[in-house]
């Protein structure tokens, strides 16, 4: 504060002295000059502009994305808020989150430094003859001018020590999807330090020109100018030669019209798309898939079949590399990256619409140029796909890499470019409604050991409609788990029936499977039997039936509420229904499914049935948004584990439970229930850890309850 004091009191205390602060623009320039300086600064504008006009013009050729700018405003204001606190990037790297922010907010203060500079010079004072930046303004101005900088200065520093020193695997370029002959993406990594180094380059000559001006006469109001001041005074008065400030007036302006010119065409021009993509982004994505608008051409096989907002998110990629660290698919070392098929997907869109970007990277043309799906971007890569939707959650900037995914299967089913035992799943399910094959008439033989019969909701009015999906009525490791809900629902008085053989599968997995027409059969079939019944809600024990159920139902005209087994279960235990008489007095591990988690924020109810149950849960590290995928979703289950793979993602999230040293491993989903079972297994955890479905803490928890009422079959 003393020091503070002493440098800015004197001004402060003399209005007089403050009055005179003021800055010449151009410092001994002649006209000549000057006009050359707004030539060049005109030419650099008109390269940023053209550069834009094509990238829009490129967006143009895009198929429609109907509705995304509405509500426009509202959309907007969330955007400035999520760019200006720098959420999305702090969320799940702070290193990066503070660093980025300096750089941040550095540049826009420089930005509308700048800014008030050419509006004082070139617009106020040619209109009025008087100036704005003077006096106590332009001492204010300089020392947020210079803060600034340091800001950029501090931020661009631990950047680049992150990259250079850090190794961080979500920064490293290379691959498992090689194409054929492999690749040198070195042309990225010398983008990328460009960018920053330019920047760096950018502040240090701008704080060099007023380090100079300031040398030449030392004006006492210039020790506002914190950095520049400081700078001056260690250098000495050579400093303030014209000659020198000349010399790096013009190497500062150079540089920064060449960014100004470089930015549309390279990494930097994330820094005008990202608030576009995120103007424009599906808070829903994935969750409810678009319908196919073409039916003669239901999926994206060229790059004309992306649309507009597609296409602009390619170019916000800033390749950070978050969801290249977060998929399940690269962590097993199956032949996928999120981040490299943003990336692969950009440079195919420039070169089928004739652009290039600086630094970029094009793979040779494979066949006909401009097909993507199954050609350009193999069929492997595709399928390799679990549509847990973590790549969509951790992007800072909006992108849908699972629609897109999603919509490149959809060529693929259409060509046949499929593994034959999706193929087979996928003719079960059309054949028999399931894809075990099995008769509709065993859909419900799992509850033949109950001591109780269930009702037939199609046949009379139920409270609950239980919608119990393939797996958790075909699978035998999941079959008692459904029976252990069956007795718990009746032990609670519970007025619950199921669909019986008129259920059929929800159809969630088929139509990330990329089987549109199939899906819609299935839904407009079980949408038409449940108008046919009567009840008060659905709920269901399969995360990826509720999702669709839920989400996607609406559109076909089937609109219920759907709650997931565990908020019915937390409902019950809260209402008294199921009253708690066994604490379990246990340490488990719980495993959040995708579909209930990121896809549907089904966090909190089955951690609260477990707390109430007396389980104490201890966390994984990946957990809630950032949960580790099980393998099995978007039809990986019905899929052989991709060529190349290392290890299965249930095996992976195996061992990061046992890790934990607790011995209990607790799942709220069918599939989760059967792919961790086979791990623990396959993974050589037996005896280390046991997988168990939520249901069986509470069935072991609550206590025995009689009714009297009759539930008829």
């Amino acid at each position: 504060m003393s020091s503070a004091l002493l440098i800015f009191g004197p001004l402060l205390a003399s209005p007089a002295l403050a009055s005179e602060a003021q800055r010449e623009v151009f410092r001994g320039f002649s006209g000549t000059w000057i006009a050359v300086f707004y030539s060049f600064a005109g030419l650099a504008v008109a390269i940023f502009l053209y550069g834009y006009w094509r990238t829009w013009a490129k967006y143009r050729r895009g198929r429609p994305a109907p509705g995304r700018m509405t509500p426009f405003f509202p959309r907007l204001a969330e955007v400035v808020r999520t760019v200006f606190s720098q959420r999305t990037v702090r969320r799940s790297d702070p290193y990066a989150g503070v660093a980025h922010a300096l750089v941040f907010w550095g540049f826009m203060a420089l930005i509308v430094a700048t800014t008030l500079v050419f509006v004082d010079h070139d617009l106020y004072h040619p209109l009025t003859g008087g100036k704005f930046l003077v006096g106590p303004f332009y001492l204010a101005f300089s020392l947020g001018a210079d803060l600034g900088g340091l800001a950029l200065l501090v931020g661009l520093a631990l950047l680049i020590v992150r990259r250079a020193t850090f190794r961080l695997p979500k920064l490293d370029y290379h691959r498992v999807d090689l194409p054929e002959g492999g690749y040198d993406r070195s042309s990225y990594v010398r983008g990328d330090m460009l960018f920053a180094w330019l920047l760096v380059f950018i502040a240090v000559t701008g704080f060099l020109i007023e380090a100079s001006r300031i040398a030449a006469t030392y004006p006492p109001y210039e020790k506002w100018s914190i950095v520049g001041w400081t700078v001056a005074n260690l250098a000495g008065s050579g400093l303030g030669s014209m000659r020198f400030f000349d010399a790096i007036w013009w190497v500062h302006v150079a540089s920064v019209l060449a960014f100004i010119a470089y930015l549309p065409y390279s990494k930097a021009t994330h820094m005008i798309l990202d608030w576009w993509s995120l103007a424009t982004r599906d808070a829903r994505a994935a969750i409810a898939l678009p319908r196919v608008a073409d039916p003669t051409a239901p999926g994206i096989r060229t790059m004309q079949d992306f649309t507009w907002r597609q296409l602009l998110a390619f170019d916000a990629c800033t390749k950070c590399g978050r969801c290249h660290e977060a998929c399940p698919a690269r962590t097993t070392n199956a032949p996928l990256s999120p981040r490299d098929l943003i990336l692969d997907l950009r440079e195919q869109a420039n070169r089928t619409f004739g652009l290039h970007e600086i630094f970029g990277f094009s793979r040779p043309p494979e066949g006909e140029d401009d097909v993507v799906a199954g050609l350009y971007i193999k069929a492997e890569t595709l399928w390799s796909c679990t549509t847990c939707r973590a790549c969509v959650e951790v992007c800072p900037v909006g992108i849908e890499h699972v629609v897109d995914i999603v919509g490149m299967r959809r060529a693929l089913v259409v060509e046949g470019q499929m593994p034959d035992s999706l193929q087979d799943a996928l003719r079960s399910l059309d054949e028999k409604g399931n894809s075990f094959g099995e008769s509709a008439r065993k859909r419900s033989a799992w509850a033949k050991p109950l001591d109780f019969k269930i009702k037939d909701a199609t046949k009379g009015p139920v409270d609950v409609l239980w919608f119990v999906g393939d797996f958790a009525s075909f699978n035998q490791t999941a079959q008692e788990a459904s029976r252990q809900f069956a007795k718990v629902l009746q032990a609670a008085g519970v007025d619950f029936g199921l669909l019986h053989k008129a259920e059929k599968s929800a159809g969630n997995d088929v139509r990330r499977a990329g089987e549109e027409g199939l899906f819609e059969v299935l839904a407009t079939e079980n949408i038409e039997t449940l108008s046919g019944c009567e009840f008060d809600r659905i709920v269901t024990t399969d995360p990826h039936t509720y999702n669709t159920l839920r989400n996607e139902y609406p559109a076909l005209g089937g609109s219920w509420e759907v709650m997931h087994y565990a908020t019915l279960l937390l409902e019950l235990i809260r209402t008294g229904q199921l009253p708690i008489a066994n604490k379990a007095g246990a340490r488990a591990t719980y495993h959040d499914p995708c579909y209930l988690g990121r896809y549907n924020r089904g966090y909190d109810d089955p951690r609260d049935v477990l707390a109430a149950c007396g389980v104490a849960v201890v966390e994984m590290p990946r957990n809630r948004e950032n949960s580790f995928c099980c393998g099995a979703g978007g039809g990986r289950i019905w899929m052989p584990d991709p060529e190349g793979a290392t290890e299965r993602p249930s095996e992976n999230r195996i061992r990061e439970a046992v890790a934990l040293g607790v011995d209990t491993f607790v799942v709220a989903c069918p599939k989760d229930l059967t792919m961790f079972t086979d791990a623990v297994k396959t993974s050589g955890n037996e005896g280390k850890i046991v997988v168990r479905d939520l249901i069986e803490f509470v069935a072991e928890a609550t206590a025995p309850v009689t009714h009297t009422e009759t539930v008829d079959a």
